[in-house]
C-alpha cells in the first residue's frame, strides 16, 4: 500500500491567526467576569467566543496575541487543525445561506413581476381619457394583461403564507448544548409537551400577530404544562405573563406591496375558496383548527384566509394606540394603500425604510417552555450595512443574526447552551430575550458604525427648521407645516414607546427581586454566580432605554417650539 506524502505544515504567522482561544463570531453570552461595560452579551459587544475558556480569555478581549516561541512550536498544529475547522465549518455554513438567498431571490423577482401587472392593471381604473387616447399610439401607456388566477393565489400565498405553512422556530437549550430546528405551525402542537432530557428550556418562537390562530396557540400551549412563576407587578391580573411593543425597519417597497395585495386580493371572490382551503391543507395538529373554529364562532368572526393572514400586516407609527392588553377582536382594521412619508427619510441613511410596530408577546410554563409570538421580520440592528439588510428575503431574517434579535437570541447561546446562565430557567432567559428585544433598533453591536435614531431626528429637525428661512413660494408654508406635524407624530410616539417600556421592565425588576428572594429562603443558589443574572440585565436594559427617552424627550420640545414659530410666522 503505498504510503501519501507528508504535507510541511505551514510556518505560524501571528499576523494572519490568532490563538483558537480567541476566535470570535458575534453575539456574546452574558458573563459577569467582564467588565460592567461590556458584560452585557449581543447588544453591548459584537463578538462571542465559540472555543477555549471564556473565562481565561475575558481579559484578552480584542487584542492580537503573539505567542511565545516556546508554546507556537508545541500548540500550533493542534490549533491549527482546530482553526481548519472551524474555518471549514463557517464556509459550509455561509455556502449553504448564499444558496438559500439565491432560491428566495428568483421566487420574491418572480413574485414581484406578478404583483407589478397587478398594480398595473388596476391602475387603469383610474386613468384619464388623455391615457386610454395614447394607449393606442404609445406602448408605455397599453393595459398590461391581468394576472390569472393561478398567479394571483401565488402571490396572495407568497405575501401571506397559509396558517399552517407558517414557518415556527423550537429552539432547545442544555448545559452546552443547544439545538435550533424549523417545524410548520401545522405541526407544532407535538413541541409543546416533551422537551429533550438534556434540554433546560424549550423556546417556541411563532410569526404570528393578534388574531383567532394566536389567541388558540396561546391557549393550548398555557394548558399542556404547569403555570409559570407569575410576573405579578409587570403583568396583568389573572393574565401574568409579559408583552411589548418592538419597532423595527421594513423596506419601504415590501410594506406598500404587502398592503397592495392584501387590499386587492382580499374581495376576489374567484380565489377564496382555493385560498380558504389552503389555509389547513398542511394542518396535523390535533386541536387547533377545531379550537380556531369554535373560537370564531364564539366572537363572531369568519374564520377566513384574508381574517386569519391580516395580522402578518405590521402597524405603522400613525395607525392606532399603543397596543397593551389585547384582544382577538382587536388589531388593524381600517388601512388604506397609501404608506405614510415619514420625516425619518429625509435622512439618508434611513431612505427607501420604514419604521413599523409589532407585538410581541410571551408565554412561559413552569416545566421549561416558553412560547413567543410576534409577526416582526424587520431590521433591529442599525448598521452599515442596513440598505442590503432591508433587501432580505423575510424567511432569511432569523439566520442572520447582524438582523434578527430574535436569530440573535439563539446564536448567542448556540455553541454553549445555559453553561454562562446566571439560573438555568426559563424565567432567566425570558428576561434576557426581551431585553434583548427592547432596546432596539440600536447600532450597539457593530461598534456604532451606523446612526443612532436620536441623532437621525435630531437631523431632520435642524433641517425643517432651516427651510423656514427659504424664499417663500405658493404653498411652501403649509407643506412645511405638514412636515412639522409628520415629525411631530413619530416623536411622540416613538417617545411613548421607550416609556412604556422603561414602566415595563422596572415592574418586571420587582418581580425578579421577588423571584431571587423567594429562591433564596428556598436554598436554591444562582446555578452560575459569576454569569449576568437577570437583574444586572433588567438594569441595564433600563439604563439605555432611559438615555433615550430622555434625548427624544428634547427633540420634542425642541419640535413643538419650532412648529409655534412657524405657525406664528404663517399668521
Amino acid at each position: 500500500m503505498n504510503t501519501p506524502p507528508v504535507e510541511d505544515e505551514p510556518a505560524w504567522n501571528p499576523h494572519m491567526l490568532e490563538p483558537i482561544e480567541h476566535v470570535q463570531t458575534r453575539g456574546q453570552s452574558p458573563t459577569s467576569s467582564e467588565s460592567p461595560d461590556r458584560r452585557h452579551s449581543s447588544s453591548a459587544s459584537s463578538s462571542t467566543l465559540t472555543s477555549g475558556s471564556y473565562r481565561e480569555s475575558s481579559g484578552l478581549r480584542g487584542r492580537r496575541m503573539k505567542p511565545s516561541v516556546t508554546a507556537s512550536s508545541s500548540q500550533l498544529p493542534a490549533a491549527l487543525q482546530v482553526f481548519s475547522k472551524v474555518v471549514s465549518r463557517n464556509v459550509e455554513k455561509e455556502e449553504a445561506r448564499r444558496k438559500q438567498l439565491e432560491k428566495c431571490d428568483q421566487e420574491v423577482q418572480a413574485q414581484r413581476d406578478i404583483y407589478r401587472r397587478l398594480v398595473k392593471w388596476e391602475a387603469r381604473k383610474h386613468r384619464g381619457w388623455t391615457d386610454y387616447l395614447l394607449s393606442w399610439v404609445v406602448d408605455h401607456f397599453r393595459e398590461s394583461p391581468e394576472p390569472d388566477v393561478e398567479e394571483l393565489k401565488s402571490l396572495a400565498r407568497h405575501y401571506y403564507p397559509p396558517r399552517a405553512e407558517v414557518k415556527c422556530h423550537v429552539c432547545d437549550f442544555g448545559e452546552g448544548r443547544a439545538e435550533h430546528r424549523l417545524v410548520e405551525l401545522g405541526r407544532i402542537e407535538e413541541f409543546f409537551n416533551v422537551k429533550p432530557d438534556w434540554a433546560d428550556v424549550r423556546w417556541i418562537h411563532a410569526p404570528l400577530g393578534f388574531g383567532l390562530i394566536h389567541s388558540s396557540v396561546e391557549d393550548t400551549f398555557l394548558h399542556e404544562g404547569e403555570q409559570g412563576r407569575p410576573f405579578e407587578s409587570a403583568g396583568r391580573s389573572g393574565f401574568p405573563y409579559l408583552m411589548t411593543e418592538i419597532l423595527n425597519f421594513r423596506h419601504r417597497d415590501n410594506f406598500q406591496e404587502m398592503r397592495d395585495v392584501y387590499l386587492l386580493l382580499r374581495d376576489r371572490v374567484d380565489l377564496l375558496d382555493d385560498l380558504n382551503e389552503s389555509t389547513w391543507k398542511a394542518d396535523r395538529n390535533p386541536s387547533l383548527h377545531h379550537d380556531v373554529q369554535w373560537r370564531a364562532g364564539h366572537l363572531a368572526q369568519e374564520p377566513s384566509y384574508w381574517n386569519l393572514v391580516s395580522s402578518d400586516m405590521p402597524w405603522q407609527l400613525s395607525e392606532g394606540l399603543t397596543m397593551g392588553d389585547s384582544t382577538p377582536m382587536e388589531g388593524l382594521q381600517v388601512i388604506p394603500r397609501e404608506v405614510e412619508d415619514q420625516t425619518l427619510c429625509m435622512f439618508p441613511f434611513f431612505k427607501n425604510s420604514h419604521l413599523v410596530r409589532d407585538p410581541f408577546r410571551t408565554f412561559h410554563r413552569g416545566d421549561g417552555f416558553l412560547l413567543t409570538m410576534s409577526p416582526m421580520s424587520g431590521v433591529n440592528y442599525l448598521d452599515k450595512e442596513f440598505p442590503q439588510y432591508l433587501a432580505e428575503p423575510v424567511d432569511t431574517v432569523f439566520d442572520n443574526e447582524d438582523i434578527s434579535a430574535v436569530g440573535l437570541c439563539f446564536k448567542a447561546f448556540a455553541e454553549h447552551g445555559t453553561s454562562t446562565w446566571h439560573r438555568r430557567t426559563v424565567e432567566w432567559f425570558l428576561i434576557y430575550l426581551l431585553t434583548e428585544l427592547g432596546i432596539t433598533p440600536h447600532p450597539m453591536r457593530q461598534g456604532y458604525n451606523a446612526p443612532e435614531l436620536n441623532s437621525a431626528y435630531s437631523a431632520v429637525i435642524q433641517e425643517l427648521k432651516r427651510r423656514r428661512f427659504e424664499k417663500w413660494a405658493p404653498n411652501l408654508t403649509v407643506q412645511l407645516v405638514r412636515k412639522y406635524l409628520t415629525c411631530l407624530d413619530e416623536l411622540t410616539f416613538v417617545t411613548l414607546n421607550l416609556k412604556l417600556k422603561l414602566t415595563l421592565f422596572e415592574s418586571t425588576l420587582e418581580d425578579i427581586k421577588r423571584f431571587e428572594v423567594e429562591d433564596e429562603k428556598m436554598g436554591k443558589p444562582p446555578d452560575n454566580p459569576e454569569g449576568e443574572s437577570a437583574i444586572e440585565r433588567l438594569e441595564w436594559a433600563m439604563a439605555t432605554i432611559k438615555s433615550d427617552y430622555d434625548c427624544f424627550e428634547r427633540l420634542l420640545v425642541d419640535l413643538k417650539q419650532s412648529l409655534d414659530a412657524v405657525s406664528t410666522s404663517e399668521r
